[in-house]
């Protein structure tokens, strides 16, 4: 059994909480610092990244999930997500929480009425993953430690760090958890190394 925390401050948090729900998976809404203790892995849902960032300063998450990563517990971030994980954001001095070596860039496919869904090749996914775009941020560039697992078009849009994993896209808002069921994987195997 592993357990499974989404970000709760704002964003698409029950959309992920339903697509996490398996056999062998226990899923929490995490709105306090406390819960994280006893988590396996944690999701940062879509939403707004500034304003997320202003609420995990209000409630003193900063530093406890800062740790939570550097414990090697995987993180995964959609949209929003992605850009709090992100090193560095394009056109300001400095990234959120800094866990992932990468340039993100903010709305880079546009406004929301040019939001869009596509499918995708996602390295370990599939061949014919839906992503929907909703204001959604790209990555512009990753260190030698990250590993890009899709594209659109010449764009990354997925990225993995050891046991970090971040998409520019909401594969919550789809009927298809086979992203999901990756991220739990990851989850599975780092807690088995944890506790070997």
């Amino acid at each position: 059994m592993v357990k499974i925390g989404v970000l709760a401050l704002q964003g698409a948090v029950r959309e992920h909480v339903r697509c996490l729900e398996a056999p062998g998976v226990e899923v929490s809404i995490v709105k306090k610092v406390e819960q994280l203790e006893d988590l396996d892995g944690l999701v940062f849902p879509g939403g707004e990244s500034t304003t997320m960032r202003r609420l995990i300063d209000k409630y003193g998450f900063f530093e406890p999930l800062k740790a939570f990563a550097a414990q090697g517990k995987p993180v995964f971030g959609t949209c929003a997500g992605l850009i709090l994980m992100a090193t560095r954001i394009d056109g300001e001095d400095h990234g959120h929480l800094e866990l992932m070596d990468m340039t993100v860039q903010r709305n880079a496919f546009g406004r929301q009425r040019e939001s869009f869904e596509t499918d995708l090749i996602v390295e370990g996914v599939g061949d014919d993953v839906r992503a929907v775009f909703i204001r959604a941020p790209l990555i512009q560039e990753v260190g030698q430690n990250v590993d890009v697992l899709s594209k659109f078009g010449d764009e990354i849009v997925v990225a993995r760090q050891g046991h970090l994993l971040g998409c520019s896209f909401h594969p919550e808002l789809t009927d298809d958890r086979r992203f999901h069921q990756y991220f739990v994987q990851m989850v599975k195997e780092a807690k088995t190394i944890a506790q070997s």
